[in-house]
Order: structure tokens, then C-alpha cells, then sequence
């Protein structure tokens, strides 16, 4: 009869030290960023070689049109040729030499160095990116153009959100009409708001400089960003099919200039831009982004540049863009088992929901395609923040619940660790032979930490008590902590002094 009493003192004070531990932030994050990808291989061994081999036929021999002057002339010099329709070629000799001499990997700096990353090897980072025109509205729930309040905000939210690890503008602010001033103070509400790594836009070449020139300000002094980038180009030097952008190609060389790194962006069409056939479309999508890789490295061989191939996808029956899906999931894990199969700094893109509302198939799209982006060992995948109305809109709910959505997708990239002590046995045979439950084991205090992640916005309380509070679903629990959020954390950091210079240079909205 003594030993009774004392059985359910301890299992009592296991549920007490239980709830202790619940209370406190975690010790240990069960989902960090930057696990081992590369679980999930759509293509095989054979498949690949195929479609690489595509790509380089067609460098070969249908060329690359529309090559402005300075790359022509540059190209030719290394070796290029320029067939019967006037179109550059590569051949296979010298884009495999260009892969063998690129940059393989590349420390992405934060202006915090927690937050500095290294890009490339089968590392696994979730990022945003994007140019919605329209923001779904916390008050009214529908959407509007999107504004330049609006940028500064999902910069100052994604600040505070540990998934996100670099933040790219996710949406464009039409109430600031002029392309300078546009690109200009998308730059600056990025520094004033977050010391994340971050991406940025140039609409022309002339735009690179000045805005350089802020962020050496804001870094300490002349050539200071080039010591550390910490932001890097957003460029589509390709306009498909195989073609090259005059603008893009301004802006690589301008960028390549002042040591900041690019991002390759090739965002073809299928069965538009591109052949509607899931390995043609894998073919010519990897050509052009190929093609600007030798764009890169004819003018600055080995120079740190991202390898993002993203296959979009046409509904065929209306034209319309489709930013959710099995096939645009397949597409995009495909392209990062390419790239990684060269080595390369990979890129693509997921979570491109297109619905409109925080909803069910925006749950499911984005889980989809965010899950086999990061199983597919891409080492950046943009767009997974946010997006919405097959990238028209952008939502601050979205944004939460998608940083919840990535601790999960972490997880389960992170897979199962076996070792002998946690394979436990041993209180295996306490228990079994014991008190016949697990709930006070030490190895369950430890594993609950270490091997499980538990949402703050996902709903799991028995339906009574979810009623008692409310009812509430995850667009409203989400919204409320938006507005809490947003209420709470105002960064400024840029230095006050080098705010006012800025200021009294250039037209620096709000």
C-alpha cells in the first residue's frame, strides 16, 4: 500500500515538470533552416543526363537571340559562335568548362551575421520573393494595390519571423510611379526594416550604382558592402524562349561591378514560353538559365551568382498563370536536382498559391510545393512567404502561417536521427516492466524539445474548448497577431545621422 502513494506523486510531478517545460521557449528548435536536402529525386539518374544533354544541344544549336553588343562581342572573344540566323551559340566544351569554373557556393551576409547563410552543397533555405501589385487588406479582407506602407511593413514582419531567411520584396508599391524613386526606396525600407539578407530589384542598369552607394552608407563608408553583400540583384537576363534581356543584362554588369551577387531568374512559360511537356519544358528552362550563367562568368568568371531555374506553369485551357499544383511542384524540385547536379547555387520557386483567400487550397498548395522544394535539396527557395492570387496578391496572414507551414517543412527535411540512445531500450525495458507509460521517461522530456515542433497558430484543442475561445479560425487567430506584431516591432536600422543625409539626397517616401 506505500508504494501506491508514492507512484502518483511522481506521475504527478512529471506532469507538473511537463507543464513547466511546455511554458518556456525551447531550447533546442526541432525545425531549424538550412537542413540536408536532395531526399526527393523526380528525375533519375538517366533522366537527367537526357535533359542536360538537351540543353546543351540546344546552346549549341539553336543559340541565344537578341545578344546586345558588349555580350556578343565578349562571348566571341571565349569562344562563342554565332550560326546561320544570327543567333549566339555555346558549345558543350564551353558551357561545361563555364560550369566547371563557377561559383559553387557563396556566404550570403546579413548586416547581423546571425543571420549570414552559406548558398549552395544541399543546404536548405526558405526565402520570399515576388511582385504582387495587390495586398490583401488586414480591415477590409479583400484586395488593393499595393503600396509602399505596405513593403515597409511585411519588411518590418518578416524581421521578426525566423523562417524567412532572407527577405526579397514581395510586392511592388504602385503609389511611387517613378522607376527611380521605386527602386530606390524598395532599397531603403530593406535596410531601414530588417538586418536579414536581402534581394532587391533594378529597373535599369543607371540604378545600380546610387543605390550601392546607400547601402555603403548605411554599411560605414565607401566599398563597405562589397566587403560584406548583404543584398543581392534580382535579375531575368532571359526573355524565353532564348532570348537575352538588354535591361537585365545592364544591371548583371552593373551589379558584377560593385560586388553584389546575383540571382539568375528564368521563369518560363509552359506550353507558352516553353514546351508544355514536363522534360521539354525541364530542357529549355535549364538552357536559358545555362545560357546566363555563361552571361555571368564570360565578364567575371567564378562570380557568385544563383542558379534559379523556375518553371511556371499556364493553365491550357484559360492562359492563366497556375502558382499551385503537383506539376509546378515536380517542375521546380526538378530544376534544383539539375542545378545540384552541376554543383551549382540553386533557385527556385514555391508556395505561389493561387488562391485569394487564407484557405484551405492555400494551405494545401503551399504545403505541396514547399515540401518538395525543400526535400529536393534546392538551396534557395523563393516565393515561400506570403503569395497568393497566383502571385498577384500578397497577404500579412499568409505570411505568418507560412513560417508555420516551413517549421514543419524543416522537419521533415531533417528526417529521423538513429542512434543506440535513442533507439532507448533500455527504458523501453524500464517501462514495460515498470509503470507501463512513457510520460515521465527523461528521454521523453529530452525528445519532446529535440524531435517535435508544436504550432502556435495551428489549432489542436479538443472542439469544446476551441468553441469556448471563440471559435476562431487560422486567417483570424493569424490576422490578430499580424496587427500585434506590427504594433510592437518598429525598426530603424539605419543610423540617424546617415538617415538624414539619405533623406536630404533623394525622395524618400513616407
Amino acid at each position: 500500500m506505500s508504494e501506491q502513494p508514492r507512484s502518483r506523486r511522481r506521475r504527478s510531478g512529471s506532469r507538473e515538470a511537463m507543464q513547466a517545460r511546455r511554458s518556456k521557449p525551447p531550447e533546442i528548435n526541432p525545425a531549424p533552416a538550412g537542413p540536408k536536402g536532395g531526399q526527393y529525386r523526380p528525375l533519375t539518374d538517366s533522366q537527367v543526363e537526357q535533359i542536360y544533354n538537351t540543353s546543351l544541344r540546344m546552346l549549341a544549336e539553336l543559340g541565344m537571340g537578341d545578344s546586345p553588343p558588349a555580350l556578343t562581342e565578349r562571348a566571341l572573344e571565349c569562344g562563342a559562335t554565332i550560326n546561320e540566323l544570327g543567333r549566339l551559340c555555346f558549345s558543350p566544351d564551353m558551357v561545361e568548362d563555364i560550369i566547371d569554373g563557377a561559383c559553387k557556393s557563396f556566404v550570403f551576409h546579413g548586416r547581423d551575421d546571425r543571420y549570414s547563410f552559406e548558398v549552395g552543397g544541399d543546404r536548405v533555405y526558405f526565402g520570399t520573393g515576388g511582385a504582387a501589385v495587390q495586398t490583401l487588406d488586414l480591415d477590409s479582407q479583400v484586395y488593393r494595390p499595393s503600396t509602399l506602407r505596405d513593403l515597409a511593413d511585411f519588411t518590418r514582419l518578416a524581421d521578426t519571423l525566423p523562417n524567412i531567411s532572407w527577405f526579397t520584396r514581395c510586392c511592388v508599391a504602385t503609389d511611387v510611379p517613378d522607376i527611380f524613386e521605386l527602386d530606390f526606396n524598395t532599397a531603403y525600407y530593406l535596410m531601414r526594416n530588417t538586418q536579414k539578407p536581402v534581394g532587391t530589384n533594378f529597373t535599369l542598369g543607371e540604378h545600380v550604382d546610387p543605390i550601392i552607394d546607400m547601402f555603403d552608407a548605411v554599411a560605414g563608408g565607401p566599398g563597405k558592402f562589397a566587403e560584406k553583400p548583404f543584398c543581392k540583384a534580382h535579375i531575368s537576363p532571359i526573355i524565353s524562349p532564348m532570348r537575352y534581356g538588354e535591361d537585365a543584362f545592364d544591371v548583371a554588369l552593373a551589379s558584377i561591378r560593385r560586388g553584389m551577387p546575383i540571382n539568375s531568374i528564368t521563369a518560363a512559360m509552359s506550353g507558352a514560353t516553353s514546351p508544355a511537356t514536363i522534360d521539354g519544358m525541364l530542357a529549355a528552362s535549364f538552357a536559358e538559365t545555362l545560357a546566363a550563367l555563361v552571361m555571368v562568368n564570360i565578364f567575371a568568371p567564378g562570380y557568385p551568382m544563383i542558379f534559379s531555374n523556375w518553371p511556371f506553369v499556364i493553365d491550357l485551357r484559360t492562359g492563366s498563370f497556375c502558382g499551385g499544383g503537383g506539376e509546378i511542384s515536380i517542375l521546380n524540385a526538378a530544376a534544383a536536382q539539375l542545378a545540384n547536379h552541376c554543383g551549382l547555387p540553386s533557385g527556385v520557386a514555391s508556395s505561389m498559391s493561387d488562391a485569394k483567400a487564407v484557405d484551405a487550397q492555400m494551405g494545401m498548395e503551399k504545403a505541396l510545393s514547399a515540401l518538395a522544394c525543400g526535400l529536393s535539396g534546392a538551396n534557395m527557395v523563393y516565393e515561400s512567404s506570403g503569395m497568393m492570387a497566383s502571385l498577384l496578391g500578397v497577404s500579412f496572414e499568409a505570411f505568418l502561417l507560412d513560417n508555420e507551414m516551413l517549421s514543419h517543412v524543416y522537419r521533415m527535411i531533417r528526417g529521423v536521427e538513429v542512434s543506440e540512445e535513442s533507439l532507448a531500450f533500455e527504458a523501453m525495458r524500464n517501462v514495460i516492466t515498470g509503470e507501463g507509460h512513457f510520460i515521465g521517461e527523461t528521454q521523453t522530456m529530452q525528445a519532446m524539445e529535440r524531435d517535435y515542433y508544436y504550432p502556435k497558430l495551428g489549432d489542436r484543442l479538443e472542439p469544446t474548448t476551441w468553441a469556448e475561445a471563440g471559435a476562431q479560425d487560422a486567417w483570424q487567430r493569424s490576422n490578430q497577431q499580424v496587427r500585434e506584431v506590427l504594433a510592437r516591432h518598429q525598426p530603424n536600422y539605419i543610423d540617424a545621422g546617415v538617415d538624414a543625409k539619405l533623406r536630404s539626397q533623394f525622395n524618400i517616401k513616407i
